[in-house]
């Protein structure tokens, strides 16, 4: 048993203590995405248009982390048309930042490990930029319309005769408390996972104008602020989504009432 199966089985089983049946789904949902994501490369490999493919196998990614695990169909239906929303609106961030940037492809840093191979794969690089940053963001979109719409379901069911501009100010100063944790999320994360890196640049004394026009550094690092962005996109649109949602249910319910009112007088 290698140590990569020994560390999803412990996985698993912390998933499930913690969240029983729903832990059990979550760490399914997790499988499922890892196909979809090997499903995409190997789809790209193929040459089908590395966008469409994205976009498409993007918003199955987000139905399934979204959906799974989760009873509460109102605020997992918000959450998920948010995370679509956002998703197409993040992409016209993504195309232009990425094209001035000039960071796809491979740096000096990985001459090494490249030396001997063929870079010609038959695709643009720049487009399959644009496609890892688009799939890098969705779990921190997911995770913040979820956490909003969450807290948005519960104030809907507590408070019953709440407006629908109300109930947008409580999803934006719902989302100010995760902005600041998501952010440290994001960025200790990209800490983490380029500590070689760094320590790379200081090794070989790297200075900031050098780390700072480094193509792997900048490139992993306009990830992480557009991730940001896309976080930041997203608190305003699950607010404005579950108040539109919420708005048409009270006229809705309004609207059967007046009926059954009028049925009862006959």
């Amino acid at each position: 048993m290698t140590n990569f199966s020994v560390l999803a089985i412990l996985l698993f089983l912390a998933m499930w203590g913690v969240g029983g049946k729903q832990g059990a789904i979550a760490f399914v949902s997790l499988g499922i995405n890892f196909g979809l994501l090997f499903l995409t490369i190997v789809l790209v490999q193929f040459h089908l248009p590395p966008l469409p493919v994205t976009l498409v196998s993007g918003s199955i990614i987000l139905a399934v982390t979204i959906f799974f695990g989760n009873d509460d169909d109102n605020s997992t239906t918000t959450a998920f048309y948010a995370s679509v929303i956002v998703m197409f609106l993040l992409l016209l961030f993504i195309v232009p930042v990425e094209h001035w940037a000039q960071v796809a492809g491979f740096g000096d840093e990985d001459s090494e490990d490249l030396e001997g191979m063929s870079l010609y794969i038959g695709l643009s690089f720049l487009k399959v930029e644009i496609c890892t940053v688009v799939l890098s963001t969705l779990g921190a979109i997911a995770e913040a319309a979820m956490a909003i719409s969450s807290g948005l379901s519960e104030i809907e069911t507590h408070q019953p005769t709440i407006t629908g501009k109300r109930l947008f100010g409580d999803g934006l100063n719902v989302g100010k408390q995760i902005i600041g944790t998501t952010f440290n999320t994001l960025f200790f994360g990209f800490f983490g996972g380029f500590l070689a890196l760094f320590i790379w640049f200081v090794g070989l004394r790297y200075s900031i104008g050098e780390v700072f026009n480094d193509k792997v550094f900048v490139a992993e690092l306009l990830m992480v602020l557009l991730s940001f962005i896309g976080v930041l996109i997203t608190v305003p649109m699950t607010a404005g989504v579950a108040s539109w949602r919420w708005d048409r249910r009270l006229k809705k319910q309004t609207k059967t009432d007046s009926v059954a009112k009028s049925d009862s007088e006959e």
